[in-house]
């Protein structure tokens, strides 16, 4: 048993000390790829747009195993393009200029989750006196809950089509006239957060006008979405909305292995963070299809935030060599999707 492994077995996780090398050896190590890259960003997020969109087309048009195949690429690609939401709220703003508009216009409003809903909110996660206690919007103790909140968590992904649609075409305009429903929605139905006692501060200066257009845009579509239905029917938009909610169970089950959830709500140190989070790197091969865009290195994306997706494959490789196969970096890394579950779902078992 190694040094760090004792340390990590004895302590509570909030008691976890900083490793000083391991957190020195990922910023030294990475400075130089840590340029969001243009050339990687526009192809990828269009390219899994139109792939989705057209998955999507091919669903409704398509006859027998023809549409389920059509509707399988597009949840996959769907929730590529929808990934990149997370990739906006770490690069810098002029790092990718007119790429968060762009995404906003061909992604987040016609799937209905524009780029506020995470703007703002999953930085909070992030920060160092935040993650894994009650003022974490994307934290829950899941691995010290009960067994039947595992699958609650994962199947209540499936309403959230349904959910956005009624708050983009419902919600936000009688909102817009009855301010207390206003401030209920903003703070309780405005963010991709899984604490259920999160609530989220007012918008301010240019942020707030950001999210003026972005609701303008939710709710025109969404309510071009319902009139569609009177000269195409129901089938395509329900066809579409079966697809979504697919894609929110895919990544619901995604990030259900994204931590351990084991923090009990202390502060914790940002080794003790890297700890309770997960990468899943090679030889691996099916990471990239359910957890894209780099969130296979999760764990290395909270050591390094604001390093773009295309880079965390070399930095994993550059992190792991120089610190080697005993060290507190390779702690955080698991073979694979089903054992994951299988850990967490064996934790929730347990008699506490």
């Amino acid at each position: 048993m190694t040094v760090q492994e004792k340390i990590k077995i004895d302590l509570p996780a909030a008691q976890i000390p900083d490793d000083m090398e391991m957190l020195r050896a990922a910023v030294e190590l990475t400075r130089d790829i840590s340029a969001a890259k243009p050339a990687i960003y526009w192809p990828d997020m269009l390219g899994s747009a139109a792939l989705g969109y057209a998955g999507i087309a091919g669903a409704v048009m398509l006859p027998g195993w023809q549409a389920w195949t059509a509707g399988i690429v597009a949840v996959l690609f769907l929730y590529r393009a929808l990934l990149f939401i997370h990739e906006l709220t770490h690069i810098h703003r002029t790092a990718l200029p007119g790429f968060r508009l762009v995404w906003n216009a061909l992604v987040g409003v016609p799937m209905l989750t524009p780029s506020f809903m995470y703007e703002g909110v999953h930085t909070l996660h992030h920060a160092r006196t935040r993650y894994g206690t009650a003022e974490d919007p994307e934290y829950l103790p899941l691995a010290l809950m009960k067994p039947w909140s595992l699958p609650a968590f994962i199947l209540i992904a499936a309403l959230l089509p349904v959910g956005l649609l009624i708050r983009s075409a419902l919600l936000v305009p009688l909102g817009a006239v009855i301010p207390p429903l206003r401030k209920l929605v903003w703070e309780r139905a405005s963010s991709l957060s899984i604490n259920p006692d999160f609530r989220r501060r007012p918008p301010e200066g240019e942020f707030k006008r950001m999210v003026f257009w972005q609701e303008l845009g939710v709710f025109a579509w969404s309510w071009v979405l319902l009139a569609s239905t009177q000269w195409l029917g129901w089938r395509p938009l329900l066809i579409a909305l079966a697809i979504v909610a697919a894609t929110a169970v895919f990544n619901q089950v995604r990030t259900l292995v994204a931590h351990l959830w084991e923090n009990d709500g202390a502060a914790m140190t940002v080794t003790a963070q890297y700890l309770d989070s997960v990468n899943v790197p090679p030889p691996e091969l099916l990471s990239p299809l359910w957890a894209p865009v780099g969130l296979r290195y999760h764990a290395l994306h909270h050591l390094l935030p604001s390093l773009p997706y295309h880079s965390l494959g070399e930095a994993h490789r550059r992190i792991s060599a120089h610190l080697g196969t005993t060290s507190t970096y390779q702690q955080a890394s698991y073979a694979g999707l089903m054992p994951l579950v299988g850990r967490i779902a064996r934790s929730t078992m347990l008699r506490r």
